[in-house]
């Protein structure tokens, strides 16, 4: 399975719109500059996000785009699936062999798990927990 622009693009809009939940709308404008990203392509995203009732627009001189719910209750999941369809690691497994389907149903499962148990309000404090120690390699 590979997530597109669409759906890395969706997640960036999503979690700077979470770092500024309760703050008032974020235009698709600032976004875009925050992240050197097209703004126009934005655009694109942010209706399906709209219709699937995750984001609200406010429109007016200071409008933009706020969360329509809480960080906490949006998953990552919830944003990939609306951008990028359903999570099928592999097209029409049921023709495969049954050791192969089991194995492609495991990958599907453990992506949609990781997906679905991670929320917006994880990925916006992602970072701040300063206290675990980098990884050390040697070679």
């Amino acid at each position: 399975m590979k997530i597109s622009t669409k759906g890395r693009y969706g997640l960036t809009i999503m979690i700077e719109l979470a770092k500024n939940y309760g703050n008032g709308p974020v235009s698709l404008k600032t976004i875009a500059k925050d992240n050197d990203l097209s703004e126009h392509y934005l655009e694109q995203l942010v209706a399906p996000l709209r219709n699937a009732s995750l984001v609200k627009s406010v429109r007016g001189a200071y409008g933009g785009y706020i969360l329509a719910k809480a960080a906490s209750e949006i998953t990552a999941g919830d944003i990939i699936r609306v951008l990028e369809g359903p999570i099928t690691p592999v097209e029409g497994i049921e023709d495969e062999e049954p050791a192969k389907q089991a194995l492609w149903m495991r990958v599907r499962d453990a992506v949609k798990d990781v997906l679905d148990t991670t929320t917006l309000e994880d990925l916006k404090n992602h970072g701040d927990d300063d206290s675990q120690e980098p990884y050390m390699f040697y070679i």
